[in-house]
């Protein structure tokens, strides 16, 4: 079967962490967490974070938003995200349903907010007829494969604690972003303020599991709780635990990361050759967006499978993953060149 470019989810395990879940297979430990598995991944994730962080294991990347995100937020309070977040296109209203909170969601340029998007939804705070904006959402690297730069991140951040207000993290890619910046997770994170992380891991070569990871402890005080109820509390954490020790561990992190980006970029470069291709946003991270002529999508998804992004103006999204060869990039690039002729 061909290489997928339908999303870094469709790939595999990392047979580092495989051995790692195996590994944790052998004997018996305590169930929900008290076992040693659980207490080293939360000190791994502390050294990339920083000592003073809370860190909780969930299983999805939905339920570490909405999860984390309900801790901080109230029914009337409102969370303003772009248009492209992942809370507002592609969790099936999960935040509204569980936090009965509004959603704000901003047109962006390329994924990113800025303070100007910003400061006109703040004209109404504490008037009593208007739903407060309490939180501000991003997400790092973007929907559209753009990455916040450190100071743009810490823009927002003093901005919005001027405003009493919180920023969340959405982290399904950040080992991405870390690795496009090459730069410390914590570095634009923790280190500026940020409120709220969410870590995925499964799109960097887990099999399951994310991290919801609060600057405050203050405010997760509770979250264990939410945790349960939620329903995401797991009696064999240790498997998702190992994973994360191994994944954070010896820079696996970074280099799975480090190598879907380079493939993007390579997938980019050469498809940028082709006269009737037009990219669409920076290659920052490991998604490549470009325009093609409608007539040549189903041709294309025939062989390879990957997604539309935008039907009306026919913007179709290429991923790569940790393991993404050199070879599947030209091979899919000869299809391309091949029915692509304009």
């Amino acid at each position: 079967m061909r290489k997928s470019f339908a999303s870094d989810n469709y790939a595999g395990v990392d047979q580092a962490i495989m051995r790692a879940i195996i590994e944790a297979n052998s004997n018996d430990v305590p169930a929900y967490g008290n076992d040693q598995y659980t207490a080293r991944a939360v000190e791994v994730f502390k050294e990339h974070f920083g000592q003073d962080v809370d860190v909780y294991f969930v299983f999805t990347g939905t339920a570490a938003n909405v999860l984390g995100l309900q801790t901080f937020i109230q029914s009337h309070q409102v969370i303003i995200c772009p248009e492209t977040a992942h809370i507002n296109t592609d969790e099936c209203g999960a935040i509204e349903k569980f936090l009965g909170s509004k959603l704000l969601a901003v047109p962006t340029r390329d994924g990113k907010l800025t303070i100007d998007d910003i400061k006109p939804l703040l004209t109404s705070l504490g008037d009593q007829h208007r739903a407060q904006p309490k939180l501000i959402s991003i997400t790092q690297s973007t929907e559209l494969g753009t990455i916040y730069s450190v100071e743009e991140i810490k823009q927002i951040v003093d901005f919005a604690h001027q405003y009493n207000m919180f920023v969340h993290v959405d982290g399904a890619r950040l080992a991405n972003a870390a690795a496009a910046l090459d730069l410390p997770l914590r570095s634009f994170t923790t280190d500026l303020g940020v409120d709220l992380i969410t870590f995925g891991g499964t799109k960097n070569g887990m099999m399951m599991g994310e991290a919801v990871i609060f600057a405050n402890k203050k405010i997760s005080n509770d979250f264990k709780f939410i945790r349960k109820q939620g329903m995401q509390l797991g009696s064999k954490m240790r498997f998702i635990s190992a994973q994360f020790i191994e994944l954070l561990s010896n820079n696996r992190w970074f280099d799975n990361a480090k190598h879907a980006n380079k493939m993007a970029q390579l997938l980019a470069q050469e498809v940028a050759k082709n006269p009737y291709i037009r990219l669409m946003y920076p290659v920052q991270a490991n998604g490549v967006f470009v325009k093609i002529d409608p007539m040549y999508i189903p041709l294309l998804q025939q062989e390879y499978s990957f997604y539309v992004w935008d039907e009306v103006q026919h913007v179709v999204r290429w991923m790569t993953s940790f393991n993404t060869t050199e070879q599947d990039v030209y091979q899919f690039v000869q299809l391309i060149n091949a029915i692509v002729k304009g």
